[in-house]
């Protein structure tokens, strides 16, 4: 698979409390990305071999459903969206933050 699809798969990291507790304590390495919804986890396995260098070990994903907003009268709904949770092999790191 070409480098390019692989940047097309994982759109951008969940920098949020769950997510930061993966990452520290006792717990194994694992971090949280918002990936295309028709990603498989075999796609993002590679995605994530290949752009961060890292070895995965498994890869959970859950599809957020859009809420209903409301704007004065008018009713909208966000979009739908996919999660997954990454667990690294022990030993490898990937930073998410500049510097650290």
């Amino acid at each position: 698979m070409k480098r390019e699809k692989h940047f097309d798969i994982i759109k951008r990291p969940l920098l949020t409390e769950k997510s930061s507790a993966l990452t520290s304590g006792n717990a194994d390495e694992g971090y949280a990305f918002e990936v295309k919804l028709d990603a498989t986890k075999g796609e993002i396995k590679d995605a994530v071999e290949s752009i961060f260098g890292v070895k995965v070990v498994s890869v959970n994903t859950v599809v957020v459903s859009g809420k209903v907003k409301r704007v004065g009268r008018i009713l909208g709904r966000r979009s739908t969206w996919k999660k997954a949770y990454i667990k690294l092999k022990e030993g490898d790191k990937i930073s998410l933050v500049e510097g650290v």
